[in-house]
């Protein structure tokens, strides 16, 4: 079982700080300032690799003035858990987008504040008294309303007597069902 090896941070030399080491590093490398800024906080930027493979990537890490470790990481292990190292990916992207959601909402708060303070009192009060302004018209009740015309009830009657007399049939033919037998 050959064991696999992963390169880790370990400093920065003397004569380079690590915002050129970082931009340095993710030109050479074609990626984001943000891998590489995860890098530098002890997150691998490597995948596991053979030893030849590893030492490679150490050695371009010290041409830019990166000191770097090699950690030992078994086949076994990474051959066993890769449901879980999904999970842990998993994981990470939600708490990544929460955190972004999270900063997004106080930038928002913050803007919102901003806003609040750069209107006058005067506009703040206002929308407060328009609002209030519409309540008071009573209504709009200033018309006669005229009274409902009546109408005739003779349009009621009839159809009240022909409910009436549908009714008694339907009594008549449920009573005597042999009465109508067509």
């Amino acid at each position: 079982m050959a064991d696999n090896f992963r390169v880790i941070f370990a400093g920065l030399a003397d004569n380079v700080d690590i915002k050129t080491a970082c931009t340095n590093l993710a030109a050479k490398l074609k990626t984001s300032d943000e891998k590489v800024a995860l890098f530098f906080k002890g997150k691998p930027l490597f995948a596991p690799s053979d030893k030849d493979k590893a030492l490679k990537q150490a050695k371009l890490l010290a041409s830019l003035g990166i000191k770097s470790k090699l950690q030992a990481v078994s086949n076994a292990i990474q051959n066993s858990s890769p449901a879980a190292a999904n999970n842990n990916q998993r994981d990470e992207r939600i708490f990544d987008a929460l955190d972004y959601i999270t900063s997004s909402l106080i930038r928002l708060e913050e803007k919102l504040d901003e806003l609040e303070q750069r209107l006058p009192e005067a506009q703040l009060k206002a929308p407060d008294e328009s609002i209030d302004e519409w309540q008071g018209d009573d209504l709009m009740l200033d018309d006669d309303l005229a009274p409902p015309k009546k109408r005739s009830n003779l349009l009621l009657y009839s159809l009240i007597a022909t409910a009436t007399i549908l009714l008694v049939v339907l009594a008549v033919f449920l009573i005597f069902p042999d009465l109508f037998s067509f």
